[in-house]
């Protein structure tokens, strides 16, 4: 599939289209063709994202990583950087977006989606290894609002079992 219709069908994802989106359409695009990657049915494929914008959406639906998967984790840096890491064959790669020249909206999604690889990424290694796979951890229900939570949020106050919300803050300053 070409780069414009990928970005055609992450934009009816995504709801409209914009330089962002273009980003990671064109980041998951060639995460593709460097690493050799299909779409992701389960979690051969992850994606370690440095921000939330709407790029985002591009990996998504191009590569099927999504964060109820679990092969979509947030790595706020507030970065135009994605690592992809394929589980079949331990390949991986950081895509970081370059400084890009001033451009109008239009002009720039169209630079982003056409130019050549290296004008719009600098091609990295991630300085980490491969995420371990998704865990399913155990629900414990909060001895103050009652409602089920997953044992790594938990906190212990007082000696009750306390979620994130009910857990009194501790501020010394």
């Amino acid at each position: 599939m070409d780069i414009h219709a990928l970005f055609d069908q992450s934009a009816a994802f995504h709801g409209h289209t914009c330089p962002g989106l273009a980003i990671g359409v064109r980041a998951a695009a060639e995460a593709q063709r460097i690493l050799g990657l299909k779409f992701s049915e389960d979690e051969e494929i992850v994606c370690v994202t440095e921000n939330d914008a709407c790029g985002v959406d591009g990996i998504q639906v191009i590569l099927g990583c999504s964060a109820g998967k679990g092969n979509l984790i947030f790595r706020m840096r507030g970065k135009q950087a994605y690592s992809f890491f394929n589980r079949k064959n331990g390949r991986k790669v950081r895509l970081v977006l370059k400084n890009l020249p001033k451009m109008d909206r239009e002009e720039k999604q169209k630079f982003i989606l056409d130019a050549p690889f290296e004008d719009v990424f600098l091609e990295k290694q991630p300085d980490y290894g491969l995420p371990e796979e998704a865990r399913i951890f155990e629900s414990i229900e909060c001895e103050i609002c009652g409602e089920k939570t997953a044992e790594p949020y938990i906190r212990l106050e007082n000696g009750k079992k306390v979620c994130i919300d009910c857990v009194t803050e501790y501020h010394r300053v």
